[in-house]
């Protein structure tokens, strides 16, 4: 498809401090697009991104990508923490888990595609550094969420990707186990960039990383258990990081 960008300034925005080397993708959760748009070019909001991706498949430039967008918060990274400095952020307009989480519309998943496509060719960034906002920081976000069609991008050339692996019975381990299969688990969640420490307790954050592993890699279930399916498909993105 053709890409068309219409102009629609925000306030919000500053110097980078970090080269750009990461696209991180966002759902609104607002109730409307239109909501979402006043409150992202809304100077006492201090929230904005570089791109908000309509329903219809419309494009609006928010912020200049050479600019420091503010859609992180806080939020890290492989060690980083000033993921507003090093992304690009893209808000695609969806309402949801507060307002019913509906379907992602084909006209918005192609723009956003085609979006992600245009950013590539424009700047370095690492597959397995194309993220949702629950990866940089899972114990407050949700979006894109377990909705969003990550393996349809992948298709395209956009993220880093395994196929899920098939969930059956088996092992798990949940909040409260201890022990060194959860101290590994942790170092892998890790090594593939979450922000977690290897303290061997599967504890409150480590539930939440592993649901937002979930909602990106394996999302036929959320549920912040790592069963067997979570732990597999973990490994082999592991495993294929390094041609990555």
């Amino acid at each position: 498809m053709s890409l068309e960008i219409t102009e629609c300034p925000s306030p919000n925005h500053e110097e980078r401090r970090a080269p750009i080397d990461m696209l991180l993708l966002h759902y609104t959760g607002m109730e409307t697009g239109e909501a979402a748009r006043e409150r992202l070019c809304d100077a006492s909001a201090k929230v904005s991104a570089h791109y908000l991706v309509e329903e219809d498949g419309r494009i609006l430039r928010l912020v200049p990508e050479e600019r420091r967008a503010w859609h992180a918060g806080i939020a890290s990274w492989r060690g980083q923490s000033d993921i507003n400095s090093c992304s690009i952020g893209i808000e695609i307009v969806n309402g949801g888990h507060d307002f019913g989480y509906p379907d992602f519309a084909a006209p918005q998943i192609a723009a956003v595609e085609a979006l992600c496509l245009d950013i590539l060719t424009r700047h370095e960034i690492a597959p397995a550094r194309v993220l949702g906002h629950s990866d940089v920081a899972p114990e407050r976000k949700a979006d894109p969420g377990e909705k969003f069609p990550w393996n349809r991008l992948a298709k395209a050339g956009i993220g880093h990707w395994v196929e899920p692996q098939e969930i059956v019975d088996g092992p798990v381990l949940q909040r409260g186990d201890r022990g060194d299969t959860v101290a590994e688990l942790q170092f892998q969640l890790a090594d593939y960039g979450y922000g977690i420490e290897v303290l061997g307790v599967f504890d409150a954050k480590t539930e939440a990383v592993v649901r937002a592993f979930q909602r990106h890699f394996r999302q036929a279930r959320v549920d912040g258990i790592a069963d067997v399916s979570t732990v597999a498909t973990l490994r082999a993105l592991r495993d294929t990081l390094a041609g990555h």
